[in-house]
């Protein structure tokens, strides 16, 4: 709950959240600033959409498949991991988009020069690329909206996401961004990536980093198990109710010292404090809850273990209480006036199940 900034809530910038926590969700923005509020203890609406214009946080395509804001400093070693499938060397891609591999670095070229002077929607980019005639029979393709060609270019830091124009998407040079560092050596960028996953989602198994990494990045679980054996004695193990987990050596100290925790926290749908570990880990997710947080139902977290879910109705948070222990009433009201707070309005509390 400390390393994910929820128990104390942390006093860091909207980038070092994201930076934190390796990645978070941007699918649905309002839940993607509810991640990042909820672990500040002072915050305002608009300043993810304000740090992504500022370019302190990137938006791109990188785990499984999902637009997720990164910090520029960190999120070369997820995309690089994530590129390393070279999923548009494959045949299949090869013959719809009639781009080979050889192709590629010129295809690339010619993307980042149509968006250097600013962000284009995918409508504009498209036009801008199939000027050139060697790219005119990919004209159809980015009318219907480029989805799964464009991801490559994100992979590959090309480009990202730039702020959204008349309610569209716009994407922009991502080395124009000054905090930008590149995308790393491929081996470099593993042991960074498995670094901060122990850092920030420890106690953690090789299997919660074969999730996180492998299943979240298709970064292949060779690459993976390598990644984590390089890191030798900066990790150290520790049991967690018989299963050998690990944590960063640094952290150890700071883990023992800890004393244990029943505060509540309501967090959105997907938050990354089931996503890092994944909804299988009944230590987080209990097997009986599972069903309604795959969903993208709102938790409810008491002592770190998913209880209930919640939704707001008016000017009432509706807490549907799963658990089978005492229900923290005090303790939920306490949280639903501060989750009024971050909306800027009063709620109440009404408990349900």
């Amino acid at each position: 709950m400390r390393r994910h900034l929820l128990e104390p809530v942390g006093s860091e910038s909207v980038e070092g959240v994201v930076r934190r926590l390796g990645a978070v969700l941007a699918m649905d923005g309002a839940l993607a600033e509810l991640a990042v509020r909820v672990r500040r203890t002072r915050s305002q609406p608009g300043e993810v959409a304000q740090a992504l214009a500022d370019g302190r946080i990137i938006k791109a395509f990188a785990f499984r498949g999902s637009m997720h804001y990164l910090s520029p400093e960190d999120g070369g070693a997820y995309l690089a991991l994530r590129s390393a499938s070279r999923q548009w060397e494959l045949p299949s891609w090869q013959e719809y988009y009639q781009l080979t591999p050889t192709d590629w670095p010129v295809f690339r070229e010619a993307v980042r020069e149509a968006l250097s002077d600013g962000p284009l929607t995918i409508a504009e980019l498209g036009a801008a690329v199939t000027r050139r005639a060697r790219y005119r029979h990919l004209r159809p393709v980015f009318d219907d909206g480029a989805g799964t060609l464009i991801k490559p270019l994100c992979w590959q830091g090309d480009m990202s996401f730039g702020p959204p124009r008349e309610g569209k998407h716009t994407f922009q040079r991502l080395d124009l961004n000054p905090r930008w560092t590149g995308i790393p050596d491929l081996d470099d960028a593993g042991r960074h990536a498995v670094e901060a996953y122990f850092g920030t989602y420890g106690p953690a198994t090789p299997d919660h980093l074969q999730h996180w990494l492998g299943n979240g990045l298709s970064a292949g679980r060779k690459r993976v198990q390598t990644w984590f054996s390089d890191l030798g004695d900066r990790l150290a193990q520790v049991d967690v109710e018989g299963e050998g987990c690990y944590v960063l050596r640094e952290h150890l100290d700071e883990l023992m010292a800890t004393p244990p925790t029943n505060v509540v926290r309501l967090l959105p749908g997907h938050d990354q404090w089931v996503m890092g570990p994944g909804t299988k880990d009944v230590h987080v997710t209990p097997s009986s809850r599972r069903d309604p947080v795959t969903r993208k139902a709102n938790l409810v977290i008491a002592g770190g273990v998913v209880r209930g879910t919640w939704a707001t109705k008016g000017d009432e948070v509706v807490v549907t209480w799963l658990d089978e222990g005492r229900t923290p009433r005090k303790a939920l009201e306490e949280e639903v006036r501060r989750l009024g707070s971050i909306q800027g309005r009063p709620l109440q509390l009404r408990l349900e199940g």
